[in-house]
């Protein structure tokens, strides 16, 4: 996210958050796996669920907070 900042534009500062939440829920599927797989606890992937459950909707709040316009880039 801080490269799209650092970019200047707020379509990269956009494109850029996107890619974060994907990246956020590909580390869920990839948490699931692990779990499956033995090599996490019940109690290390309840404390990664509950960050994951935090940060999702704080990327959508902030997705949404630069609007569909350039003039909320820098908020």
């Amino acid at each position: 996210m801080a490269e799209g900042v650092g970019r200047g534009s707020y379509q990269d500062n956009k494109r850029f958050v996107k890619i974060a939440r994907g990246s956020l829920y590909e580390t869920q599927h990839w948490l699931r796996r692990a779990y499956t797989r033995n090599l996490l606890t019940v109690e290390q992937v309840n404390i990664f669920t509950a960050i994951i459950n935090d940060l999702a909707p704080q990327l959508n709040s902030y997705l949404q907070s630069i609007g569909a316009s350039p003039k909320n880039h820098d908020q």
